[in-house]
């Protein structure tokens, strides 16, 4: 699954190799929101059983849903990533080569490994928050609707609301490809204007009250940053971080931790272990998962052990 107006060195490499990929596989070219979902679900019934998303984390986080929207998905396809997104969160996780010949070669190779499966089951899912352009670099043009629905929502590696999930809303696509990550840390100055709402976290016999709430499957999160230093892909829960407070003297405290150890202090956060989990908010939250638009709260959350076949090195 590649989006064939994905721009950046590494989209630009894919396309130049895209006859030799092509010899190998069948390759599905998306055109818009929910097209690399519903092309893996087509490709799934098709009986294929390597699907690869082609891009970044928000790819792979439709290429996810897209399996999961065939009854024993699962378990008749595996997922690979070729990462060719801004921050690869997800293959960094998985120990995945960035090259893309490296990556390609483990595709090729075929190990596979079980990991667990989060969902998320949330306000108008279907409808993006804003206008802005997702991840997947094509424009949803959608607002919430009059009758929100609730959809279950898989994701991969993380998932949030509050500080990141405005900056999520708030980043210009065009700006994501010609400065990379940076772009994410310019809308999250940019949702710092904007007042906080009061979110809590309730789960594994915990309720915690804050203004950001991150939830992890793996370690990382935006890119080497390990927020959830507890975590396992293979131990049935997810891991929970609440930031009681998000200002400027949090980010002034946060960063020399982030920069150097590459985790936030334990003094600024709350972090616990759940299988299931509820958020729920004062005022209008939007919600991501994998760095990507998904609804809005109130939500809640599960794990399924062992469920996502994936290919890993």
């Amino acid at each position: 699954m590649f989006n064939p107006a994905a721009k950046g060195d590494k989209a630009r490499r894919f396309r130049r190799h895209l006859d030799a990929f092509a010899a190998e596989c069948a390759v599905k070219l998306t055109g818009a929101i929910g097209d690399a979902r519903r092309l893996a679900a087509e490709a799934v019934k098709e009986g294929f059983e390597t699907i690869v998303a082609a891009g970044g984390d928000g790819t792979v986080n439709e290429v996810l849903n897209g399996l999961g929207d065939v009854p024993e998905g699962f378990e008749k396809a595996r997922l690979a990533v070729l990462p060719l997104g801004t921050v690869n969160v997800f293959a960094r996780e998985l120990g995945l080569r960035l090259k893309l010949r490296a990556a390609w070669q483990i595709i090729q190779a075929g190990r596979e490994m079980r990991i667990d499966l989060p969902a998320i089951k949330c306000v108008d899912c279907k409808t993006a928050v804003s206008s802005a352009p997702t991840n997947t670099g094509h424009s949803s043009q959608g607002r919430r609707d009059a009758s929100p629905t609730l959809e279950r929502r898989y994701f991969a590696q993380m998932a949030g609301a509050g500080l990141d999930s405005r900056a999520v809303e708030l980043v210009e696509w065009q700006m994501k490809k010609r400065i990379g990550p940076l772009a994410y840390v310019l809308a999250g100055l940019k949702a710092m204007r904007i007042a906080p709402c009061q979110i809590t976290a309730s789960g594994g016999g915990h309720s915690v009250c804050g203004q950001l709430v991150l939830v992890g499957n793996g370690l990382r999160y935006g890119g080497e940053f390990r927020l959830f230093p507890k975590a396992d892909l293979h131990d049935g829960l997810m891991d929970v971080c609440v930031f009681p407070r998000v200002n400027w003297l949090t980010l002034l405290r946060c960063a020399p931790s982030l920069l150097v150890r590459g985790t936030a202090p334990e003094s600024l956060t709350e972090c616990f272990q759940t299988p299931t989990l509820t958020v729920t908010a004062i005022g209008a939250m939007p919600l991501q998962a994998d760095g990507e638009l998904i609804g809005h709260l109130p939500a809640t959350f599960s794990v399924e052990k062992s469920k996502l076949r994936i290919v890993v090195p």
